[in-house]
């Protein structure tokens, strides 16, 4: 709103209104005002759920300081996505269809996951809301996404990028067989399956991350920046061209909403680092993994998710490999076993005295420790990513 208070401004000629044009003045702006907003309500807000008695419903695993975290305010993600939602709505070009798209996402995603805290909280059921609810939630999402994408006169493209290739373009229409119109709809059919295969899955592994302080929120701003960087060079035809990437007209307002994004998490991580205050609760969590897949998606990056989001990817792995194992061994030997001392990833680094394949570390990691680790791991993935941009 701010943006277009200074839009009017400029044709007053008012000294310093053509600043809001850029950008990077923008993403810097909105950035701050996340933050602030973070500081400034985010202590109000944990009382508020405090009074309310909103506090987390901890399982007894049999890890180091897990029973002392019962009580710990959740919905935490409120704070994220209101602080996200304000400063995109200063500062960011609603006109801009990516930014509409994103924040139906946040919305629509942070009700899912809102409806799933207060079944866990108000209505004392631990399991939440059913799993195939949140899937078919997260679909409906992706879907409607996939389709504005291949609708939109703007993005009206099945192309995408591929990484370490010199001529770096592929299309999913090769995917497709036949040819004329049966072609034509098949090649839609598979793009918008790929989408909403790609943004469910992002949903989720961010869900699953969500298991220590600070841990989902520091990755997702690590992620957040990296992709605020791709967006931006998408966003801008010199850019774009010097480094022989795809040109994506008006992708540049992303980089406002990322980095709204990234203020929030940091502000919220004043409140989350260990030992934390609040937990962000799925409220958080399926709308910033579904906000990742969507945002690599619109810039035609999603291929280096694998990459950008190893994280994330190793976090969601472990639990399907860790399952199947299970399963597997419970069917021919009559008891299941396990590869990970415990899945997610992170909470095998934390267990100890559990019979599984991989057995180290000995000894349970602290914490705060394994977060930090992880961290690191984020920002090396997000150096590398950037890097494939001139590595073909």
């Amino acid at each position: 709103m701010i943006y277009y208070l200074f839009e009017q401004l400029q044709h007053l000629d008012f000294p310093g209104s053509g600043l809001l044009q850029y950008i990077s003045v923008r993403s810097i702006l909105a950035s701050v005002t996340a933050i602030v907003l973070m500081l400034c309500f985010g202590g109000k807000v944990i009382r508020g759920l405090q009074k309310l008695q909103i506090g987390e419903e901890i399982r007894d695993l049999g890890l180091e300081g897990q029973l002392a975290k019962k009580g710990t305010p959740t919905m935490g993600g409120v704070m994220i996505l209101g602080s996200i939602l304000i400063a995109v709505l200063l500062f960011g070009d609603l006109t801009n269809m990516y930014i509409q798209l994103l924040l139906i996402t946040l919305v629509w995603l942070g009700a899912l996951g809102f409806t799933d805290d207060y079944i866990k909280v108000f209505r004392k059921n631990k399991e939440g809301m059913s799993g195939k609810y949140k899937i078919v939630g997260q679909v409906i999402l992706a879907l409607a996404v996939g389709i504005t994408i291949c609708v939109h006169e703007d993005t009206v493209s099945t192309l995408t990028t591929i990484p370490f290739v010199k001529n770096n373009e592929f299309d999913y229409a090769w995917l497709a067989p036949g040819s004329g119109k049966i072609k034509e709809l098949l090649q839609v059919v598979i793009y918008v399956a790929v989408i909403i295969f790609i943004i469910t899955a992002m949903s989720n592994a961010v869900n699953l991350t969500d298991g220590m302080d600070g841990l989902a929120a520091g990755i997702t701003a690590i992620v957040g920046a990296a992709l605020g960087v791709l967006a931006y060079l998408s966003g801008n035809v010199i850019y774009a061209d010097y480094l022989n990437i795809m040109y994506i007209p008006d992708s540049g307002e992303i980089t406002v909403y990322l980095s709204a994004l990234v203020g929030a998490l940091l502000g919220f991580l004043w409140f989350n680092s260990y030992p934390a205050q609040v937990f962000m609760g799925d409220t958080g969590s399926l709308a910033l993994g579904g906000i990742i897949g969507v945002v690599a998606v619109l810039i035609r990056k999603e291929l280096l998710i694998p990459i950008l989001c190893g994280v994330f990817f190793a976090e969601s792995l472990s639990v399907i490999i860790q399952r199947l194992y299970f399963k597997y061994t419970k069917k021919k030997y009559g008891a299941g076993r396990r590869v990970f001392k415990m899945a997610p990833l992170h909470h095998h680094y934390q267990k100890e005295g559990v019979p599984a394949l991989i057995t180290k570390p000995v000894r349970a990691i602290p914490e705060a420790k394994i977060v930090m680790r992880f961290w690191i791991v984020s920002i090396l993935l997000a150096i590398a990513t950037i890097i494939t941009l001139k590595i073909r």
